[in-house]
């Protein structure tokens, strides 16, 4: 099986400490960004407030830019307004993650960021170096630079969710828990579980590389999860849908993100990391082929980048950042949130979402279909 490179967050924390000072000063902005149009249009998730509240007006304060935001609630929605916007207009940067970038770049849909107008000095290790650094490459061209990072792993009411010892994927099938999920990644932790339990033919993992293992897994993953869908009160797609789920559908469990978690905790509601591992995600920014406010498009990804924007960025999404410098930023509730969730141990064991083809995630598509229809 392929081994996932994990991050550290507790890591993350002490080299932010490092250059705090010099980051957190304001970045230095392009004259050629000020003179053109002054507006960024930028489309990106729904469900997170705190982007139109804060971020985007300290960003507009810092650099004069003004960011014309259009909320999507998932990936999917995304990329279908983004072919429409090649041929009509009106999107110049998306926020994808990066198991999903390479698919819309085969689409033609991408350009390049140029480097040069970056700070790529900003970003925590691992985040645009290392591997994930050549994932976010086409061809040795930048296509994608982070944003944020999370998690999604088990939301559970402390109360009422029964949960095996140690908790488990596994959980989110059983007739004692009322359940919100989302299909497809509900279909690979029935992967991830079967294959823990040695109840797979072959490794899990070889589906994401081999179209031919695929078939055959999901095949497997589909037929037991149908088996268990009674205990399902409702899909989620977004993060409207999946608080919906716990507090107005009665959902005991769901596998959901991080922020759905850190939304609910003041309502009887914990984020748990199952023993084989919480998906973990990693977001960021493209930029459109057709795009006509570049460099203020560059402006804002720097600006992402910084102790302030990553801070703001992390903050909005209930994540984690990306820029050196922000963790000291962020309110303590949220460093406090994390750290009861993953100790050492669960930060070990983070399986991050891999590259997915575009032939994949139609495929993928189509089982979450089948899923939610039987």
């Amino acid at each position: 099986m392929k081994k996932h490179t994990s991050f550290s967050r507790r890591g993350f924390l002490k080299t932010s400490a490092v250059g705090v000072g010099a980051l957190a000063a304001p970045a230095l902005i392009s004259s050629k960004a000020l003179a053109s149009s002054g507006e960024l249009n930028f489309t990106g998730w729904a469900g997170y407030p705190v982007l139109a509240e804060k971020a985007f007006p300290a960003f507009e304060a810092a650099t004069g830019i003004k960011v014309n935001f259009t909320e999507q609630p998932d990936q999917d929605t995304m990329f279908a307004q983004a072919k429409v916007a090649l041929e009509a207009g009106g999107i110049d940067m998306i926020e994808p993650t990066i198991d999903r970038w390479g698919g819309w770049h085969s689409n033609g849909l991408l350009g390049a960021f140029d480097e040069t107008k970056l700070a790529m000095s900003n970003y925590l290790p691992g985040l645009a170096d290392g591997s994930a650094g050549d994932r976010s490459r086409s061809e040795g061209k930048l296509m994608y630079v982070p944003s944020v990072w999370g998690t999604e792993a088990l939301v559970v009411n402390s109360e009422a969710a029964k949960l095996s010892t140690p908790p488990s994927l596994g959980d989110l099938f059983s007739p004692d828990n009322q359940a919100v999920l989302r299909p497809h990644s509900t279909l690979a932790a029935m992967g991830r579980w079967l294959d823990a339990t040695g109840k797979l033919p072959r490794p899990w993992m070889d589906g994401y590389t081999d179209m031919a293992a695929m078939t055959e897994l999901w095949d497997i993953a589909l037929a037991e999860a149908i088996k268990a869908k009674a205990n399902v009160v409702q899909w989620w797609s977004g993060e409207n849908e999946a608080n919906a789920g716990f507090v107005a559908n009665g959902a005991t469990i769901g596998l959901c993100w991080d922020s759905t978690g850190f939304n609910l905790r003041n309502d009887g509601y914990k984020f748990v990391a199952p023993v084989e591992g919480a998906f973990a995600w990693h977001q960021g920014f493209v930029l459109m082929k057709n795009a006509v406010n570049v460099e203020q498009a560059h402006e804002f990804a720097k600006w992402v980048s910084t102790a302030e924007g990553a801070s703001l960025w992390a903050t909005a999404f209930s994540s984690n950042p990306v820029g050196k410098g922000a963790a000291e930023l962020m309110d303590p509730e949220v460093s406090a949130y994390y750290s009861g969730t993953f100790n050492d141990e669960a930060l070990g064991k983070l399986w991050w979402w891999p590259e997915q083809s575009a032939e994949f995630i139609a495929k993928r598509g189509e089982y979450a279909d089948k899923y939610k229809a039987a």
